[in-house]
């Protein structure tokens, strides 16, 4: 009973995610804030701002959302019209025209399966036999992970900015863009509000949560959850300007015979990454962290620890696989008592 009842928690995504928005309720009774919520990404995305006339502050959030959904298309490997599509189509064969949008998820891609020798990888999208869908959950064979993962390696992935153009260099490659898009895409719906006018907004999506201003005056509170006990609170961050990032072994998951199968892929074995539980990672700027969450649950913690070490403007949590809490930066002076 108990593996059923984690089963039926991880495929609905009850608690989800490592962070959350806290304090909303009573704000949202101010004719002041506006809360909407989208399915996008795979997830639910938030939109939650202050302005000073609802009819303008509606507009912006509409307009977010549009563009938010408009890179969405661009860049989901599940939508047969986007630009990712199109590039798995052409691999081994041709290359694509790539927005600047693309090129730039992609050029981060680079950058963190390199520093993570290539524990990150979105080359991972070639082991397309796993579904975490809540009603077709599906494990690939042994014989399926071992034909993919001729497929899995970041360094046949081809980039020409210059040229503003993409490559796959293998037939059958395919990309998932999943860890490293999100953020951007947040960022981006952001960016849509500051040109509306808009100075006090919060954007949380699957796990990252971005901030500007303040709600009501006071700064904003996201809620940081325990990846050994989701339904729980550990502490809460206070951010005025700022991002929080994670990444978990059930945000997107399932539990079969009694193992957790989560969707952060190892590249080497194709099977779920195994050293770490859950990653939260808090800085002023989204641009450092960005896939930084997904590069250490596939590192692991010591890793992980390794790839933080020179980014002295990120705070970060880290729960191993023994459910032992590793922290960096100022975590440990953010973290307040939930």
């Amino acid at each position: 009973m108990t593996h059923l009842l984690q089963r039926r928690r991880c495929l609905a995504g009850l608690g989800g995610l490592l962070v959350t928005g806290l304090g909303l309720r009573p704000a949202l009774a101010n004719p002041d804030v506006q809360r909407v919520s989208r399915a996008l990404m795979g997830t639910k995305v938030d939109i939650v701002a202050q302005g000073d006339d609802p009819a303008s502050t509606a507009v912006a959030i509409q307009a977010a959302f549009a563009e938010m959904q408009r890179l969405e298309r661009m860049m989901s490997r599940y939508r047969a019209d986007s630009l990712v599509s199109a590039l798995h189509r052409s691999a081994g064969r041709s290359w694509v025209d790539a927005p600047p949008e693309l090129m730039a998820v992609l050029q981060r891609a680079a950058e963190l399966s390199r520093l993570s020798d290539g524990a990150f990888d979105i080359t991972v999208g070639a082991y397309d036999g796993w579904s975490f869908d809540a009603n077709h959950a599906r494990i690939p064979s042994p014989a399926e992970l071992r034909r993919e993962r001729r497929l899995v390696d970041f360094r046949e992935v081809s980039i020409n900015p210059q040229a503003g153009q993409v490559g796959l260099n293998r037939s059958g490659m395919r990309i998932d863009l999943g860890g490293v898009a999100k953020l951007p895409i947040l960022q981006a719906g952001l960016r849509v509000l500051e040109r509306h006018g808009l100075r006090n907004a919060m954007l949380n999506g699957g796990g990252d949560v971005l901030t500007r201003g303040q709600l009501l005056g006071r700064d904003w509170r996201v809620g940081i959850r325990d990846p050994r006990a989701p339904e729980r609170l550990i502490g809460t961050v206070f951010l005025g300007d700022g991002c929080v990032a994670s990444s978990g072994d059930y945000e997107r998951c399932f539990v079969r015979n009694g193992r957790r199968y989560h969707h952060v892929l190892d590249p080497v074995s194709g099977m779920p990454s195994s050293g770490v539980r859950g990653v939260v990672l808090v800085s002023r700027q989204p641009d450092p962290v960005n896939g930084l969450g997904a590069a250490i649950m596939a590192a692991g913690a010591a890793a992980g620890q390794h790839l933080l070490s020179p980014l002295h403007e990120v705070d970060s949590l880290i729960v191993d696989r023994n459910a032992s809490v590793r922290t960096t930066g100022r975590m440990d002076v953010r973290l307040q008592a939930a």
